[in-house]
C-alpha cells in the first residue's frame, strides 16, 4: 500500500464492513458500484485493505486526489463527513502525494535560524483585547519586542474592526516592533491576522510584508487550507495557523478527524510553520494524549515536508512554562496571551522571556 493513500476510519454504532463498503464508493465515484465499468471498479473505487474490530483501513489510488489539496481533503473526508459514527484515526500518504506540496517554508530548523533560537522554545503571544486602538496595540507590541519575544501575533479575532482597522494596525504595530528591534538587536516579528474576506486575503499577505510584518497568522478553518497553501508558496513570511472553527472536527470522540491529522499533518501539507492548538488543562477540553498526538504528527516523517512547531495555548500562565517544556519538548512555540496583562505587562513579558531562555 506504499503507493496508495491509506486512511483508517473508526466506525461506531454500525457494522464496520458495511460502512467500509459505503465509504470506498462514496469517497470516489459516488455512483452505483455495479453500474461502473470494470476498470473503474478496479482502479478508481477505494479498496478495503483491512477490517480490525471497529476500524477499517481503505486505500485510494493517488490519481483520485487530482494532484490538488482540495481534492485530497475531499477524498479523505468529503461525503463521509456526513456519516454518523465515522472518524479518521490514521493517515498515510505516499511520496506521489507529499511531493506535490512544498509544505512549510521554514519549519522547525528554519525558524530556529530565523530567530536565532538554536535550542530553546519560541516565545510568542497575542495582542488582546478586541476594542483596543491600533496605537495602543503598537505600544503593547513595543513592550513585548523589547522583552525579546519572537512572535507577537494578532489575536485571531482581530480583523478590520472600527477600533483598529487592519491596515492601520499592521502599519503601526510593524513600525513599533521594528523600532524595538533596532534598540535590542533582536528579531521580533509581528504576525497580523489574515482573517479577511476571500478576495482580500492574498493581497493582504503581500501588503503585510510591505508594511513590515515579520510573520502571518492564518485561520484555515475559515479562509481554507488551500488558501494557506497558496500564501505559503507566494509569501516569504513564516506562517502560524490558528484552529478557529476547526474544533467541531475533533470534539466528538466518534466523528471527525483525529487531532494529529487535523492540527499537524494537514497543517504541514498546507504550509504552516507553526500550528496553534488548545493545551490540556486550559479552558478547552483537549487531553494530554490528544496534545501529544498533535506533537508527534508535527514531527513525524511526511515525505520531504519539514516538521513544524507546535504552539499549545488557551488560558496558559507563566507558572506552567516549565511544565509545558517538560511535556512537549523544546520544539514548542509557547503562547501566553491574556495572563501577561495581569499586573505589569513589562515585568510579565520580561519574566516569560527569562523563564524560557533560562530553562
Amino acid at each position: 500500500m506504499t503507493d496508495r493513500i491509506t486512511a483508517t476510519y473508526r466506525i461506531t454504532g454500525n457494522e464496520p464492513a458495511a460502512v467500509a463498503e459505503a465509504i470506498r464508493v462514496e469517497q470516489t465515484i459516488e455512483f452505483p458500484h455495479d453500474l461502473a465499468p470494470e476498470w473503474i471498479q478496479r482502479e478508481v473505487v477505494g479498496r478495503v485493505e483491512e477490517i480490525s474490530g471497529d476500524q477499517v483501513t481503505i486505500s485510494y489510488d493517488p490519481r483520485v486526489a487530482g494532484s490538488e489539496l482540495t481534492q485530497l481533503l475531499n477524498v479523505l473526508w468529503g461525503n463521509v463527513s456526513l456519516f454518523p459514527g465515522v472518524r479518521i484515526v490514521d493517515l498515510a500518504l505516499p511520496e506521489s502525494i507529499t511531493a506535490l506540496f512544498d509544505g512549510p517554508r521554514y519549519g522547525i530548523e528554519g525558524l530556529r535560524a530565523h530567530f536565532g533560537a538554536a535550542t530553546r522554545p519560541l516565545i510568542t503571544t497575542a495582542l488582546k483585547p478586541m476594542g483596543t486602538s491600533s496605537a495602543d496595540f503598537a505600544e503593547t507590541a513595543r513592550t513585548l519586542a523589547l522583552a525579546g519575544f519572537d512572535i507577537i501575533k494578532d489575536d485571531h479575532s482581530l480583523a478590520n474592526q472600527p477600533w483598529s482597522t487592519w491596515r492601520e494596525r499592521v502599519e503601526l504595530v510593524s513600525k513599533a516592533v521594528a523600532e524595538a528591534n533596532a534598540i535590542t538587536g533582536g528579531k521580533s516579528a509581528y504576525a497580523p491576522s489574515l482573517n479577511l474576506p476571500a478576495d482580500q486575503v492574498l493581497n493582504a499577505a503581500k501588503s503585510a510584508a510591505e508594511l513590515g510584518a515579520g510573520a502571518l497568522l492564518i485561520l484555515p478553518g475559515i479562509t481554507g487550507f488551500d488558501s494557506m497553501r497558496v500564501i505559503a508558496e507566494e509569501s516569504e513570511l513564516p506562517i502560524m495557523a490558528h484552529p478557529s472553527m476547526l474544533g467541531s472536527y475533533t470534539i466528538s470522540p466518534n466523528e471527525g478527524i483525529a487531532h494529529g491529522i487535523l492540527f499537524s499533518t494537514l497543517m504541514r501539507l498546507a504550509g504552516a510553520d507553526i500550528t496553534i492548538f488548545p493545551n490540556f488543562g486550559g479552558r478547552f477540553s483537549f487531553s494530554e494524549r490528544e496534545c501529544l498526538e498533535i506533537r508527534d504528527a508535527a514531527i513525524a516523517p511526511l515525505g520531504s515536508i519539514a516538521p513544524i512547531w507546535i504552539s499549545p495555548g488557551g488560558g496558559m500562565s507563566l507558572e506552567r512554562i516549565p511544565e509545558m517544556i517538560d511535556f512537549y519538548g523544546k520544539d514548542t512555540s509557547l503562547l501566553i496571551g491574556g495572563a501577561l496583562h495581569r499586573g505589569s505587562l513589562r515585568e510579565n513579558a520580561d519574566r516569560m522571556a527569562h523563564l524560557v531562555k533560562a530553562y
